[in-house]
């Protein structure tokens, strides 16, 4: 149930301080030490950040997708690292538990996950399977009444060293080699025969880390199953919708910082004798920012409605993710140019910005997935 008016400003004005007070003056330290410090960790479990999306009765916020898309506008303002701590737990990471989850799986697992206890990972890319994800080859073989042993590689997760629990997608039907062979299970970190490689170097989003999970004959009980057999990819696509609205919003926060600080540097820099804002070439890059991004806000809010509606948005969804990540690329580029040298350095932080936003365009779906994700539903809709 939405939240009455005044009770969400008062949320987002929360976060707005949040991210003002705490988060922002922490940016470049946290880039250097490529860790988000436990006592902010502590602060965002406080505001309840990690139950944004979990419903009230297992302790969380259980925000309307409008709702969590204005917070992710907020917390958007900041180095993207912050709002990856909480990202797992708020989408993919606990989604599949909401949707596709037995009662004792949401009760054992929902109200840890919303109050930052547990962190949950999203177990789906493999050395060979990214965006055609049908094709994962991690096996769960059934052994009886008992439990299924996992063999298999995911890569690039998201909070897995911190994780207490994968969302995994494996295929429980070796005959079946497309989507209907895949099956979701909500597997325990700490059971034996997973192993946890180490963080990646990554070009950007230092303080977010990423790993190899590694299942080597790993007996994931029975009662691990999320949903039926063969339901997987349903699973993981309708999971996605949600969480491709919410990259989407912080792709929006990220840019309105962005125009931001590019304002603010021109109206003070000074060449051929005036603010180079007076310059209309620099107007122009601020005036197509804006204009995408406030495009890309408009899209956002009007999907997010539309699902909280009870209307399918996969293609909305796709449209909003896609436009928001590539427009946010192309004003975190104008930003560096506006700024000319100093953007190109580290002081004033949009160097870091511009490598930060670069993943949008890739994790959710590439740019190239959401395109024929679009396509596809278009094309369907006109019979």
């Amino acid at each position: 149930m939405p939240l009455d008016l005044e009770t969400r400003e008062q949320l987002l004005t929360s976060v707005r301080r949040f991210v003002s007070e705490r988060l922002v003056p922490l940016e470049d330290k946290v880039a250097s030490d490529d860790l988000v410090p436990d006592d902010v960790i502590a602060e965002m479990r406080e505001l309840g950040l990690f139950g944004l999306s979990i419903p009230t009765e297992y302790g969380g916020l259980g925000l309307t997708m409008e709702e969590e898309v204005l917070v992710c506008f907020e917390l958007g303002q900041t180095s993207p690292a912050f709002r990856s701590v909480i990202g797992t737990n708020v989408g993919i990471g606990s989604q599949g538990v909401v949707m596709f989850g037995r009662d004792d799986q949401k009760k054992e697992w929902l109200p840890k996950l919303a109050s930052g206890e547990a962190v949950a990972s999203f177990c789906l890319t493999e050395p060979g399977a990214g965006s055609d994800a049908a094709a994962l080859r991690t096996s769960a073989v059934r052994k009886g009444n008992q439990y299924y042993v996992v063999n298999g590689t995911k890569r690039f997760i998201t909070n897995a060293n911190r994780a207490a629990v994968f969302t995994l997608m494996a295929r429980t039907d070796p005959a079946n080699k497309g989507a209907g062979g895949i099956s979701a299970f909500l597997v325990p970190a700490n059971l034996k025969g997973i192993t946890i490689g180490k963080p990646e170097r990554k070009m950007g989003q230092q303080g977010a880390h990423i790993c190899d999970v590694v299942f080597e004959d790993c007996h994931v009980p029975v009662e691990c199953l999320l949903g039926e057999e063969g339901q997987g990819f349903r699973v993981a696509m309708q999971v996605l919708d949600r969480g491709r609205l919410h990259i989407a919003g912080v792709c929006v926060g990220v840019s309105e910082r962005l125009i931001r600080d590019a304002a603010k540097y021109a109206l003070e820099r000074e060449q051929f004798g005036q603010k180079i804002a007076e310059f209309q070439l620099i107007q122009a890059m601020l005036a197509d920012s804006q204009t995408e991004s406030y495009a890309a806000r408009c899209m956002v809010l009007d999907a997010s409605r539309k699902r909280d509606a009870g209307n399918s948005v996969t293609m909305e969804a796709a449209c909003a993710k896609y436009f928001a990540s590539e427009m946010v690329g192309r004003v975190a580029d104008r930003a560096v140019q506006i700024f000319g040298g100093a953007g190109y350095v580290t002081d004033y932080g949009v160097e870091r910005f511009y490598r930060d936003v670069r993943i949008f365009r890739i994790y959710e779906g590439t740019s190239q997935v959401q395109q024929l994700v679009i396509a596809r539903n278009l094309l369907k809709s006109m019979g």
